[in-house]
């Protein structure tokens, strides 16, 4: 993992320490030394993480985090504050002007690299979902991807057995989160197993098993592969800590328990989630805008193409019949031109239902364009696939379709249809035989439905 990190303080010698802690990461670093130049460095070089110290002689570390988190150019570069290891006032006021995380002084490695890698898997996922909310913006779909916290909420299990760790977590978390606890990590598979958690968190010592094997059985299950796991571990623990972390552990904390710092981790451990669950979201919303005509919700051409060639190497492969069905509205011309656009976009999307609403489950509806649908009928030959047409033709002419300004208009269809003639008739040819079929329906007065002859 590599990122472009900006580092801040006033004093020299603290910036180099974290220059070289960082580039042996192999992180690229830059550099600031007060508060107004770390301004200008985080609009011009857009940095992945921005690390402040508190005390600065121009801008405090608040200030700067304030004016980063108020410009929409940085609002989502994370935040680390560098505090003093006694100072919890600090930790609050940080956390209240928009700081993602906070690390202590004396900085120690593992603290440095595990709050860094996971503050820029979290830069990550926002810059991933910025460039698809763009994408999706930019042809007419809304994307507000950063409209809720993940902190307003959630589902969290706590795995742990000292009563003085689990006091302080309670107390941390109980105002803004759903949680369960077990002392038993038997009980901890089967509640995961059994429900949906935001986030687990484990302590790594546990009296009545073993907490890095647990983290190791949950991070093997599919379904919780994206789950946050957050640990809990005393000071001495750091061998096992760095084997919880290779192993994929998220992020820890140490006992005794800041309060503070542990709503700190959890935030930024569930906002992680949320943003990668609206990713996720928004591929699938992309994927189905891409497939899917937009005014009617049928499938489009493009995905008709490819239904069409599947269907009918599924009836080569089976030696079931395939139809396919041309349907085109009659005079929606004149439709448009006497009752306006809207009127003409009510008839396109009812028709649209009333086609989803009479066909199997195994058929597909597409629209082709205009006013012309498309029906795959698998597994049907020409005698029942024009038996449906007909009813679904009559369908169309004894109910009218209601438009948005109150007016209902009479509406008429006319359909082709073509039954699949084995492995030498082509998908083209296919098509081609039910769009003759449907120009004959035309040609004949309309509102029928004829088939291919052959």
């Amino acid at each position: 993992m590599t990122a472009r990190i900006l580092v801040v303080d006033d004093i020299a010698a603290n910036v180099r320490l974290l220059e070289a802690r960082l580039q042996a990461e192999y992180f690229d670093v830059r550099s600031a030394f007060n508060g107004r130049e770390a301004l200008e460095l985080a609009v011009r070089d857009r940095p992945d993480l921005v690390i402040l110290d508190v005390v600065m002689p121009d801008m405090t570390g608040f200030d700067v985090c304030r004016t980063l988190k108020a410009d929409p150019r940085t609002a989502h570069v994370p935040v680390l504050i560098v505090t003093s290891l006694d100072d919890a006032e600090h930790r609050v006021k940080g956390l209240e002007c928009g700081a993602d995380d906070f690390l202590t002084k004396p900085v120690s490695e593992i603290a440095l690299i595990t709050r860094v890698k996971s503050l820029v898997r979290l830069k990550m996922v926002t810059d991933e979902l910025e460039i698809r909310a763009a994408a999706l913006q930019a042809v007419g779909h809304s994307a507000d991807i950063f409209a809720t916290t993940a902190e307003v909420g959630g589902h969290v299990l706590v795995v742990d057995d000292r009563e003085n760790s689990m006091r302080t977590i309670r107390r941390a978390l109980r105002r803004s989160f759903d949680m369960e606890i077990t002392a038993d990590p038997v009980d901890a598979i089967a509640k995961v197993q059994a429900q949906n958690f935001d986030l687990l968190i484990i302590s790594l010592s546990l009296k009545t098993g073993d907490g890095l094997r647990l983290c190791t059985q949950i991070k093997t299950m599919d379904r919780l592969r994206q789950t946050p796991v957050l640990l809990i571990t005393d000071a001495d623990e750091t061998p096992r800590l760095m084997q919880a972390l290779d192993l994929g552990v998220n992020d820890y904390v140490i006992r005794p328990i800041d309060a503070n710092e542990l709503r700190a981790r959890v935030r930024t451990q569930l906002r992680r989630k949320s943003y990668a669950e609206r990713l996720r979201n928004m591929v699938s919303s992309a994927v189905e805008l891409a497939i899917t005509d937009p005014l009617t919700g049928l499938y489009n051409r493009r995905y008709l193409d490819a239904h069409i060639a599947s269907a009918v190497e599924h009836a080569g492969a089976t030696g079931k019949p395939v139809c396919v069905l041309l349907f085109d509205i009659d005079h929606f011309k004149a439709i448009n031109d006497h009752y306006g656009h809207d009127a003409g976009d009510d008839v396109l999307k009812d028709f649209a239902d009333r086609l989803r609403r009479g066909v199997r489950n195994i058929d597909l509806v597409a629209r082709l364009g205009g006013e012309e649908f498309v029906l795959v009928m698998p597994e049907t030959d020409a005698a029942f696939a024009a038996a449906v047409a007909e009813r679904l033709r009559s369908d169309v002419e004894k109910v009218a379709f209601p438009t948005r300004s109150g007016e209902s208009i009479a509406v008429t269809v006319s359909i082709g249809l073509a039954e699949w003639q084995g492995t030498a008739d082509t998908v083209e040819s296919l098509v081609r035989r039910a769009d003759q079929a449907l120009y004959a329906a035309k040609r004949a007065g309309r509102n029928r439905v004829v088939a291919s002859a052959a």
